[in-house]
């Protein structure tokens, strides 16, 4: 056993980097930021490089990535896909380029293209005369996975790419007009014949926005949120299931020609950029050509602060030779080619106590749990706060009280916790248990199996009353006619309203008391709450709030239960006889009739006459059409229904629509960023189609 300290120390950080690749490669769970992952990698390079003869081929210094999962077959890459050394601010680029200045006195006069280092997942695509035919992950950069199927489900990448030119020097096109299609510059050259064989290396990448808007529309469907894009993507991308990575928003930008064959491709870095953007491929718009380092260095820094204008996630940007043939001729050193460094952006994660977790309670009735922080400088502000997302992610990294943790604060973004430093525990933390009680109202919260979101149910929750009002008055629900958010918040804050009974005993009076409204204007809400007392009892229950009740469901409800005394004496076991009706939604319903202040609030409003019993005429409905007898589930955002219009559509061609898949459901159609309705119709065995089937179906 070795004895050296040194020599040890080496053996813990190739094992530590090793793990550290396997998390972040094959697992897309890293445990640690980039900046500590990039920390160890130093440290490493400093001890090899002053022992050289310590190397061995297995270290991590020598190859990129970490080794392909075993979930799809394996592609061996034409040569090996590099990774880059980093540079952590100007001293370290004017290191590199003195150090690739002694090996070649070209450097010297070479110029440089700086382009974003995009925090994303590497692929490599390959064409055959034009055409897509292979695409495949980076891997351990000498053997990658073949993800082929799914990188077809992304549009920014071409299936197709046009022959810009032919030896003869004439412009041609695979078919007729499609070069005109392309805005960018022209090939630098008519000599750059299209190989037969090309492969591309791209990012694949979420864009920050549209990351935001799926974590949104999972966060209202009570659905685990992601943690950051990279790992969104990279998760999206190797997917054994194409369909799911269709519905997620990918992209990507192509930087690299890996391999070509039979053809020819520009020797300059900044042509080859114009060059692929002519043959249809995405690339960067803020990549810029200089004639020297220093300009390079310089534009480098400016994205340090500039990078919150990115559509992307970038940690850094590449400053690279121009000169392909001489970045070739330098050769690389272990995994890292010499004619490129990456220059590196200030990590925006410290490390600080986490004092106590506390739980907001959001206006849907969702529990959201956030971290309150000893305050620590991040990039200028100050932060005590800090999100934990939801009660899962805190259970799955394993987050206490009184740890050590480290947070990340990106721009304006809210500061979030990536995960405690276990290493410093003293062993007082204790594993964390959600609240069973709302810290709002004192009430008992509800988490359903399979959710990941913990809710009040309390309709007079008063964390929650201006949302629930909102709801109970909206087109939807009881559709009380000028009665906006705006009004609601009013009539709360001053006392009026305390549930939504509440609105149904209101007076002319109490209402002339408040800013900004005169006779007519309370007249007419009044009129307003007044004939909404009338709505059928489909719109009462849909109003109520109740977890996982939605108005299709809502109107089976009232069809099988004709009056809210019926409803809120049955059974879980009567209620999931009805379409649609699961255990959740059962359970929900149950309990929901079972609290003594919603018990109250239903009081109030049998006092008031807003009590409506269903009649016969409800239960009719289209009998016929292309979809008679089949029962459709919704989930995802469809590209041009809807929710309401998708309804529409399917009763008005005789089909039915109900809220939750179950083994009656005939087809689930599938929009994107669907929630956890396409898992359970897959567990089930429901068949899967998109709108444009759905439109066929009816055509048929």
């Amino acid at each position: 056993m070795d004895t050296d300290p040194l020599r040890q120390r080496l053996e813990d950080l190739r094992r530590e980097i090793h793990y550290h690749n396997h998390r972040y490669h094959v697992l897309d769970a890293p445990v640690i930021s980039d900046a500590e992952f990039d920390r160890l990698v130093v440290e490493l390079g400093q001890i090899e490089s002053t022992h050289p003869d310590w190397v061995t081929p297995d270290s991590p210094s020598q190859r990129a990535g970490a080794q392909p999962s075993e979930k799809f077959e394996k592609v061996r890459h034409p040569r090996p896909i590099l990774s880059l050394a980093n540079a952590f601010g100007a001293d370290d680029a004017r290191a590199w380029f003195e150090r690739i200045r002694k090996l070649d006195d070209r450097v010297e006069r070479a110029q440089f293209v700086v382009e974003p280092k995009i925090d994303g997942l590497s692929v490599l695509l390959h064409y055959r005369d034009g055409v897509f035919v292979q695409g495949a992950t980076r891997g351990d950069g000498e053997v990658g996975e073949d993800i082929t199927a799914n990188l077809r489900t992304i549009k920014a990448i071409p299936l197709r790419i046009p022959l810009l030119a032919v030896d003869d020097g004439r412009s041609t096109m695979d078919h007729a007009g499609q070069l005109a299609l392309f805005r960018g510059p022209q090939p630098p050259s008519a000599s750059h014949r299209l190989p037969s064989h090309l492969a591309v290396r791209g990012e694949v990448y979420i864009p920050i926005r549209d990351f935001e808007q799926l974590n949104r529309r999972l966060e209202e469907n009570g659905e685990k949120t992601y943690l950051n894009p990279r790992n969104t993507a990279a998760g999206s991308l190797r997917q054994l299931d194409p369909a799911i990575t269709a519905t997620r928003p990918l992209t990507l930008l192509v930087y690299q020609v890996v391999h070509a064959e039979g053809g020819e491709v520009p020797s300059s870095q900044w042509e080859l950029l114009e060059w692929l953007k002519a043959l249809g491929f995405p690339v960067t718009d803020i990549a810029r050509r200089f004639d020297s380092l220093e300009e390079a260095i310089a534009y480098s820094a400016t994205w340090d602060e500039g990078r919150d204008r990115l559509p992307y996630e970038a940690d850094g940007m590449v400053i690279k030779l121009d000169d392909l043939r001489l970045a070739a001729d330098l050769g690389f050193v272990g995994k890292d080619p010499r004619g490129a460094t990456a220059f590196k952006f200030p990590a925006r994660e410290v490390t600080t106590r986490l004092n106590a977790i506390g739980v907001a309670v959001g206006r849907t009735g969702v529990l959201t749990p956030y971290a309150v922080l000893q305050p620590v400088e991040i990039g200028g502000v100050v932060v005590e706060r800090a999100t934990l997302h939801n009660f899962d992610y805190i259970a799955e990294k394993d987050i206490r009280e009184g740890d050590r943790v480290l947070v990340k604060r990106a721009g304006e973004v809210i500061p979030y916790v990536i995960g405690p430093v276990t290493e410093v525990r003293s062993g007082a933390e204790l594993p964390y248990q959600p609240p069973q009680t709302c810290p709002a109202c004192g009430q008992g919260v509800e988490h359903f199996e399979g959710e990941v979101a913990w809710y009040c149910v309390n309709a007079a929750c008063p964390a929650q009353l201006v949302r629930n009002v909102e709801h109970f008055v909206s087109k939807g629900a009881m559709d009380i006619n000028g009665l906006g958010i705006r009004i609601v918040e009013q009539l709360i804050t001053a006392g009026l309203v305390r549930d939504v009974a509440d609105l149904y005993t209101l007076t002319r009076d109490q209402l002339l008391g408040l800013e900004g409204f005169a006779d007519r204007k309370a007249d007419n809400l009044l009129g307003g709450i007044s004939e909404s007392a009338n709505q059928p009892l489909q719109r009462l229950i849909a109003a109520l709030g109740i977890h996982g009740v939605g108005e299709v469901s809502a109107a089976d409800l009232s069809r099988q239960f004709p009056s809210l005394d019926l409803l809120a004496a049955a059974s879980e076991e009567q209620l999931q006889m009805v379409e649609g009706i699961g255990p959740n939604i059962a359970a929900a319903i149950v309990d929901w009739f079972g609290r003594e202040r919603n018990r109250k609030v239903l009081e109030k409003l049998k006092t008031a006459g807003v009590w409506p019993i269903a009649s016969p005429s409800t239960v009719s409905g289209p009998s016929s059409g292309s979809l008679s007898g089949l029962t459709f589930v919704v989930t995802g955002a469809l590209p041009t229904l809807s929710r309401e219009g998708v309804k529409e559509f399917i009763e008005s061609h005789g089909g039915k629509v109900t809220d939750s898949v179950s083994k009656k459901t005939s087809y689930l159609v599938l929009g994107e960023a669907p929630g956890s309705k396409y898992d359970k119709a897959q567990a089930l065995g429901v068949k899967v189609i998109g709108e444009e089937e759905l439109r066929k179906m009816c055509r048929s």
